[in-house]
């Protein structure tokens, strides 16, 4: 056997042997993801929290885990006294310290001084067959219980109307907060996109003027990967999100002005999720 196909041969056979990734513990399904938001009907049927800007986790009993079944190397104080109840939250600090939140949770040193700040804002429970409103108050109750220090549990409201709703999502945003999330008080726990949790905030629109190009990776080998822009702030950054195939072919030339679409600002006052629209001018094009 060649020395790469023997490589490869040996690869294939530890992948195998590895254990697949978790949802965070056997019996659990995969965590519910919310859609954006749209016409929701009856606003009274839902219960209403401010979308955190942290990192998603589980605490499946034992483990502190991401949302895709990862590890994460948390001090063992911070999870000291959890319940055995699998629980789903933010990694959250503040407002505006989702990058701090995310270099503790990726670093490859713990950084105990950086937990400290750390607080667990849960805001579901993905093993209990009630409805949203039973498990919020399911919830609520086993952290009161738990009275552990790093554990919280996120307020839900009700909100009356599409009036109300939005009034508190400009009180949000304008106290920097990223926008709101709303749980159907009747929903029931399903892994995967659900329509019973749906994701609020607010989106805008701006100009930057093409600089260069970032080169495109694996599928776009070849191809550009992102447009590097320069807004009239003179913030540089890059677009790649919101291309289609045939502009990464061709993409719109150096001191060109694009329009696009962003979701407030990061800690570093750059535009945060910002996505190509299309070239300043032409028409909205149809998008999925």
């Amino acid at each position: 056997m060649e020395p790469r196909t023997a490589l490869l041969a040996l690869l294939l056979s530890a992948a195998l042997l590895s254990p697949a990734p978790t949802w965070a513990a056997p019996g659990l399904p995969a965590p519910m993801l919310a859609t954006r938001f749209h016409d929701a009907g009856d606003l009274t049927h839902w219960l209403v929290s401010e979308k955190l800007d942290g990192v998603r986790a589980r605490w499946d009993g034992q483990r502190l885990l991401t949302r895709n079944g990862d590890p994460i190397d948390a001090p063992r104080w911070f999870t000291a006294g959890w319940p055995a109840q699998a629980i789903e939250g933010e990694l959250w600090i503040t407002r505006g310290r989702f990058q701090q939140v995310s270099d503790l949770v990726r670093a490859l040193h713990l950084d105990d001084a950086g937990w400290r700040q750390v607080h667990f804002m849960a805001f579901d429970l993905p093993g209990d067959p009630g409805a949203f409103a039973q498990r919020a108050r399911h919830l609520r109750l086993l952290v009161a219980t738990t009275k552990a220090p790093t554990l919280r549990a996120i307020a839900q409201a009700r909100v009356a109307n599409r009036t109300a709703l939005d009034a508190q999502l400009r009180t949000v945003v304008a106290a920097g907060g990223e926008g709101l999330v709303l749980h159907r008080a009747d929903a029931r726990y399903v892994g995967g996109r659900s329509e019973g949790l749906l994701k609020y905030k607010p989106s805008f629109d701006a100009e930057a003027r093409v600089i260069g190009y970032r080169p495109g990776q694996g599928k776009y080998a070849g191809q550009v990967g992102a447009l590097l822009v320069e807004d009239a702030h003179g913030r540089r950054f890059a677009l790649g999100s919101g291309l289609s195939d045939a502009e990464r072919r061709q993409p719109p030339r150096p001191d060109t002005l694009v329009t696009y679409r962003y979701n407030g600002l990061t800690a570093k006052g750059t535009p945060r999720f910002a996505r190509y629209l299309r070239v300043r001018g032409e028409l909205p094009r149809a998008r999925d």
